[in-house]
């Protein structure tokens, strides 16, 4: 592989980790390590109504028990002009991106209010049709001063082919595709917006996250496209289910705080073993991997 290997972690701030998402770490951290890469902790905290003090703390705290160091982290910034791994201090960044794309003609501000918003979401329901907000859109775009939403405008309706690293080649249809939000009305960009800047700021080659964002990824790529940035390398993981075996395991499904297992006794490479055979097995019926096996 000739080119360096960068992977991140990036958790928003909203509670305590739980084994799904540490296990995007550790793979993110193998990766990285097996090929001599650069691991970055990001935290993508933008959503400031559900951030929970002490979050980010609990985050570094879980990864170090794990043992999983980071080469960038809340604690160590990286060499990027915006060097601080806080989606918070980088807001400049998305507002030069977001300006870009207006000066593209491919960004505007949300003319509606919330009322006609639901109403338009209502007659879609009505007519038994997905609600898409492009066949919404402004005919004039007004000039963007902060107040109001900057949305994404899809500069083209098609369908998109891409390619995961795990499960292949995939496709979605243009009913995918829509005018999303870039920053709210707050200042803060949404993931969708801000996970694809940093990703290309911070020379991310690969991008490892759960399946719950396939149905994303035709807005990603089409952001993508339009700010001519070239593709990472997918990789999406499978999921860690929960006790009835039909969906994600969630903390509503009594998924513990990842450090109770430490207050219970349990090893971090115990735990890191734990993880890494979830939803893969090297064949054989060995059981435990140490850490230069699982590299």
């Amino acid at each position: 592989m000739s080119e360096k290997v960068v992977t991140r972690f990036a958790p928003s701030p909203t509670g305590f980790m739980h084994i799904g998402g540490v296990r995007t770490a550790l793979f993110a951290w193998l990766w990285a390590r097996k090929n001599n890469g650069t691991f970055i902790l990001r935290i993508e905290d933008t959503d400031k109504n559900r951030e929970v003090a002490g979050s980010i703390e609990h985050i570094m705290e879980s990864l170090r028990w794990l043992e999983l160091d980071w080469d960038y982290g809340p604690d160590k910034p990286g060499p990027w002009t915006h060097a601080s791994c806080l989606q918070s201090d980088r807001l400049n960044l998305y507002k030069e991106y977001a300006q870009k794309l207006i000066d593209k003609g491919l960004a505007y501000p949300d003319p509606y209010t919330d009322k006609e918003r639901e109403a338009f979401r209502k007659k879609a329901e009505i007519e038994k049709r997905p609600f898409l907000f492009r066949e919404h859109r402004p005919a004039m775009f007004e000039t963007w001063d902060g107040t109001k939403p900057l949305r994404f405008k899809v500069p083209e309706v098609k369908r998109y082919q891409w390619h995961d690293v795990v499960r292949g080649e995939l496709s979605a249809g243009p009913e995918m595709l829509d005018d999303f939000i870039l920053i709210k009305s707050d200042g803060y960009p949404t993931y969708n917006f801000a996970h694809i800047i940093d990703d290309l700021e911070m020379g991310v080659t690969h991008v490892m996250r759960g399946e719950e964002f396939i149905a994303s990824q035709p807005k990603f790529l089409s952001l993508y496209d339009a700010l001519e940035i070239p593709y990472p390398i997918f990789v999406t993981l499978p999921p860690i289910m929960g006790p009835d075996g039909k969906k994600k395991l969630s903390k509503r499904d009594g998924a513990k705080d990842l450090l109770e297992y430490r207050t219970d006794g349990y090893l971090p490479e115990a735990m890191r073993n734990f993880l890494a055979l979830i939803g893969w097995n090297p064949g054989g019926d060995r059981e435990f991997l140490p850490e230069s096996e699982l590299l």
